[in-house]
């Protein structure tokens, strides 16, 4: 599980994802899937650039804030701290490890579309167990799933 965040058009939004993996070794590329249904592919729509977070376990306050919440009625980064990273876009303070990657691509599946990531700036923070699908099931998604 990981929280991307995306900025574009003066918006902030952000959401817990479960479609992610790397998808190339060389060149590095990595892609996240954003269901059609939230805020979060509205505003990826148009970046530059989204940011792929990786959170531990005892960090399920954030999965919860970004996978129970939608960015349509909560603003979600009044709640955290977090800055800018390259581009503009939102790195959230804390996360075990983080990357901003330029959309090279999108590719519709369906009800979830595809970014794929040119890796440009990373770091991480503390360590520890990550937070797997298994911890977050509980989760109740802040829109429908359609």
């Amino acid at each position: 599980m990981c929280v991307v965040t995306a900025v574009a058009g003066g918006e902030r939004a952000g959401c817990l994802v479960g479609f992610a993996s790397q998808c190339s070794i060389q060149p590095p590329r990595f892609a996240v899937w954003l269901s059609k249904a939230n805020r979060t592919y509205r505003v990826a729509r148009t970046a530059q650039c989204l940011t792929v977070h990786l959170l531990t376990r005892d960090q399920r306050d954030l999965a919860e804030l970004f996978g129970g919440e939608t960015g349509d009625e909560v603003d979600k980064f009044a709640r955290l701290d977090w800055r800018e990273g390259h581009a503009g876009a939102a790195v959230l303070d804390g996360a075990a490890a983080w990357f901003v990657g330029t959309v090279l691509h999108r590719v519709d599946g369906g009800d979830h579309v595809g970014h794929v990531l040119d890796p440009v700036q990373w770091g991480g923070g503390p360590g520890g167990p990550l937070l797997r699908l298994s911890d977050a099931v509980s989760i109740e998604a802040g829109h429908p799933v359609e």
